[in-house]
């Protein structure tokens, strides 16, 4: 077995998605391995859809009723394997300061800039993020999505997400992120909180991948809190 497949192999065991890799550079402000050395590689791992849901769901940081309960099942898993595989492991959260994430996933994967401001996938679509990153001390071969790179957004003539959104939060220029925050916190059983930005569900791509209910209300949730939490 490749070292892809084995690195596939322990994330999938939770749910989590290989969403490639790159060389990095001394530009990327890499830590030193465990050993000592220069990471030769850094892998993404992230989500697609609901993939982890189930996975998470059943974990005591879901349900020991402590903040951010994704967070700490994240950094749980991505050390783990980490160690596993002789690396370090790396979170978009914790910070400042933060690494650069998105940065980072257009380099591992072929993605463009949706009219939202999110990352549109030419499979999942807007339905994925991404969990942690794997400083790893050697390269991984193998792992490349064949789909078609071409900007999907500039061939999708009508771009719906930017006219579902109930309050215009979004609009093509920037996220109107108070607006969107009072929407939710006003409106409980708004259909956008119950089952997820409707903005997301209005892009035609990655249909397959829209989140479950159950784990979009939860999201949507923890974005309430977290805007409120900025507040306080």
């Amino acid at each position: 077995m490749t070292g892809t497949a084995m690195l596939e192999q322990a994330l999938a065991a939770h749910g989590l998605v290989l969403r490639g890799g790159f060389a990095p550079e001394a530009a990327d402000g890499l830590p030193p391995l465990p050993d000592g050395g220069a990471a030769r590689w850094l892998a993404m791992a992230g989500v697609a859809g609901s993939s982890i849901w189930e996975h998470f769901q059943a974990s005591s940081a879901f349900a020991d009723g402590r903040p951010d309960p994704l967070d700490r099942w994240s950094r749980e898993i991505g050390e783990t394997i980490a160690v596993r595989f002789g690396g370090v492991a790396l979170f978009p959260f914790g910070g400042p300061p933060y690494h650069p994430f998105q940065r980072w996933a257009e380099r591992a994967e072929r993605l463009t800039r949706s009219p939202l401001g999110l990352q549109l996938h030419p499979r999942y679509g807007l339905w994925h993020s991404y969990r942690f990153a794997l400083a790893l001390p050697q390269p991984l071969e193998g792992h490349d999505d064949p789909l078609d790179p071409v900007d999907l957004c500039l061939r999708c003539a009508d771009q719906p997400c930017l006219r579902a959104c109930p309050v215009d939060a979004f609009t093509g220029r920037e996220y109107r992120v108070d607006a969107c925050a009072a929407h939710l916190e006003s409106q409980p059983e708004a259909a956008c909180r119950g089952s997820g930005c409707l903005a997301r569900h209005a892009c035609p791509v990655g249909q397959a991948y829209a989140q479950h209910p159950a784990h979009a209300r939860f999201l949507m949730n923890a974005f309430v809190r977290a805007v409120q939490r900025r507040r306080a």
